[in-house]
């Protein structure tokens, strides 16, 4: 292609062939995998964080490129391409088998690779936070969350009981199951806490690491805040759910009404992280340390 300039013809640099190959590359591995992450994970409140995890990963990652080519050295040859090769084959082993959390932590390693190669091991432990945060966006296996959500969907169900009980609700529960009139709920992995507990840590993570100068006591007070205040989220949310279905039906409580209240109680849930920050940060003797 050409164009002309002060009279002069002059011909735009085509793409280099290492160029050209990268984004086939990323045409026909990343994206398929990235529309899978859209539709089957993404798209469910289970993993609703994760587009505001890619964008908010990617911005760090951009922001720490500039002093990250100015230290960075290159990684072994060698190191790389094992690195590389065993991620590829993670890979291809879940994309044959249609296990979507390997096939998207291999494409996490062979990124890990690529960063390495780039900038080397002393560069990435010294901007990792970027790195780890964007490790969040994979998807945590069913049998892993069907193992850890048992518990928290048991004490959600016990707390939420003892919450509208006392107010004369007729309800009856048998471990995850309420019966509340004629109605019975199941609380789901969705209002186990689970959900809430990745989105509270990627956010709040990001939230701490954008103070810069929070003390590293404060800002393990911060991370400890996130379960419980998970915990307290979703029981507010299974008590709302329980009133809704009692005095307005099932179609209401499992209709649209179920997935708003799972939505504004995740907002909930950061807004109270925030405010705790902002009033116990007054108290707290050195919470932000003052950078010159």
């Amino acid at each position: 292609m050409a164009a002309v300039v002060g009279g002069e013809e002059t011909r735009r640099p085509l793409p280099s062939l290492g160029a050209l190959v990268l984004g086939l590359v990323a045409l026909a591995v990343v994206a398929p995998t990235m529309y899978r992450l859209g539709t089957q994970v993404w798209s469910k409140e289970f993993g609703a964080h994760g587009p505001i995890v890619l964008a908010t990963g990617a911005w760090l990652l951009w922001r720490r490129f500039p002093a990250m080519s100015a230290e960075g050295t290159n990684g072994n040859a060698f190191l790389t391409f094992a690195i590389a090769a065993a991620s590829l084959a993670i890979y291809v082993f879940g994309r044959a088998y249609d296990l979507l959390s390997l096939e998207a932590g291999g494409l996490y390693g062979f990124g890990l690779a690529v960063l390495y190669d780039r900038f080397g091991l002393q560069t990435m432990l010294k901007n990792w936070f970027p790195i780890f945060y964007l490790g969040l966006l994979l998807p945590v296996p069913g049998w892993m969350l069907d193992e850890f959500t048992a518990p928290l969907k048991l004490l959600v169900s016990t707390l939420a009981a003892g919450v509208v009980v006392p107010f004369g609700i007729p309800l009856v529960q048998e471990g995850v199951t309420m019966t509340v009139g004629p109605y019975q709920l199941l609380v789901e992995d969705a209002c186990s806490g689970l959900n809430s507990l990745i989105g509270l840590i990627a956010i709040t993570m990001f939230y701490i690491y954008l103070l810069r100068n929070a003390g590293w006591r404060y800002s393990l007070f911060l991370v400890a805040l996130i379960i419980p205040v998970a915990i307290i989220a979703n029981v507010i949310r299974i008590v709302f759910l329980i009133l809704l279905t009692y005095f307005f039906g099932d179609a209401v409580g499992q209709g649209f009404l179920h997935i708003t209240a799972g939505l504004f109680l995740f907002a909930l849930s950061l807004l109270l992280m925030f405010l705790i920050d902002s009033v116990v940060s007054r108290f707290w003797p050195g919470a932000k340390e003052t950078v010159v």
